[in-house]
């Protein structure tokens, strides 16, 4: 399992994205998770993956392939739309060609990606690919989108986060929400690739890696700790519950 997040905010985008993949209890490994495709100057793209490790990194590789040949591909549609549907084509693909077969059978190929970036032309735009390759598109109402084990993460989120939070609270929001998650699930770890685009920029992406060494991460949550157990202590008791 995995979680990510990715936010269309009135000042840019943000990406974030933990590393961890298991298959049983005794193999752990880290893989990467945020895969990026640009052309500086004209468009930066980043694609978010959760699910079957196989499939998404199959559709990862596919979409590569095909930037380098005449097709319609990430580096050469006119939108984010346009390359919304063409991740959507490539899940629809891969799943297709694997899933067959007797020695297949039980085995989940789904996998759920997060497309997001800004193409010249157009402002920023974020999308959430399903694994039946159909999609829907962040909005100033909903301005974010989970993938993975996104339930524990999910609380802080939806009190903090509207479509004007700014791009560095909207990061310790994530982070925050990365905390909630690793601490409740053992399928979420460190470390997280988090990555911030302000608009309108189209600047080479640098990504950014937290990891358990990394002393922010480890003090606003810390802070964050302290001070939920704070609030709670100063709560008033229900007059009603005698005990």
């Amino acid at each position: 399992m995995t979680y990510c997040v990715a936010m269309a905010l009135q000042d840019g985008l943000l990406f974030a994205s933990d590393s961890r993949t298991n298959a049983g209890v005794d193999h752990i490994a880290t893989f990467r998770k945020m895969h990026i495709f640009e052309t500086p100057g004209e468009r930066t793209l980043v694609l978010l993956s959760a699910g079957n490790l196989a499939t998404t990194q199959s559709v990862i590789s596919l979409l590569r392939t095909r930037c380098g040949s005449d097709l319609p591909n990430l580096l050469n549609v006119a939108n984010l739309f346009a390359a919304a549907e063409l991740v959507g084509q490539a899940v629809r693909e891969v799943i297709a060609r694997d899933s067959g077969g007797e020695m297949t059978q039980g085995i989940d190929f789904s996998c759920s990606i997060l497309l997001g970036g800004q193409i010249s032309g157009e402002a920023p735009r974020l999308f959430n690919v399903y694994a039946a390759g159909n999609f829907i598109e962040a909005t100033e109402d909903t301005p974010y989108f989970q993938i993975g084990e996104s339930k524990y993460g999910k609380p802080i989120l939806d009190r903090v986060v509207r479509y004007d939070t700014r791009l560095k609270e909207a990061m310790k929001c994530t982070l925050i929400s990365f905390d909630s998650t690793i601490r409740s699930n053992l399928s979420v770890g460190l470390p997280i690739d988090v990555l911030s685009y302000r608009k309108d920029t189209f600047t080479p992406a640098r990504p950014y890696r937290v990891t358990e060494s990394d002393p922010y991460f480890n003090n606003i949550r810390q802070i964050w700790g302290a001070g939920l157990r704070h609030v709670f202590s100063e709560l008033e008791d229900a007059a009603w519950f005698e005990q």
